[in-house]
């Protein structure tokens, strides 16, 4: 076996590179409850990127505090008292920023979406969601569901077929 053929069968799968790069992007987060991470890829091509925090230009949460924390917010609760974005919802803003079309693309999200990022990627034209972690919200699996959206958990370690 050559070597340009052992590196070949070396190589993750899309799933596994994607899902991997979303672990990725989370640590960029200024969240202090949950790092979240999101690509939006078609064609096998990124073309955004998102993690969870504060919008552009205001002080991150670990230097005001969380307000959810300090009130004892379970997590999938009351995520209207956040001052954060969610990852997903920060992906799409960057793609319309750039005029970045996203319709028909896939999105990698290292936890599964809560309802309003769900119902976001529906009318975003998002083609399919593939998550590595649950999320305590069955509402936002039931929007997808109807608006049939297939979803699929991957774990990035795990995943090695195309």
């Amino acid at each position: 076996m050559t070597d340009a053929m052992q590196f070949t069968d070396n190589r993750p799968s899309w799933d596994e590179y994607f899902a991997s790069l979303a672990q990725q992007v989370s640590t960029r987060t200024t969240c202090v409850r949950r790092a979240v991470g999101a690509v939006i890829v078609k064609d096998n091509r990124i073309l955004a990127t998102g993690y969870n925090g504060v919008p552009q230009g205001m002080a991150h949460c670990g230097e005001v505090g969380c307000l959810r924390e300090k009130l004892g917010v379970p997590s999938g609760e009351r995520q209207e008292i956040c001052r954060g974005l969610h990852a997903e919802q920060n992906a799409i803003i960057q793609a319309a920023r750039y005029g970045i079309d996203i319709s028909d693309a896939r999105i990698y999200i290292t936890t599964q979406p809560c309802i309003t990022c769900a119902k976001m990627l529906v009318n975003a034209g998002i083609k399919e969601i593939v998550y590595a972690n649950p999320y305590p919200d069955e509402l936002s699996l039931g929007i997808l569901d109807e608006a049939g959206i297939p979803y699929r958990v991957v774990n990035p370690r795990d995943v090695r077929s195309d």
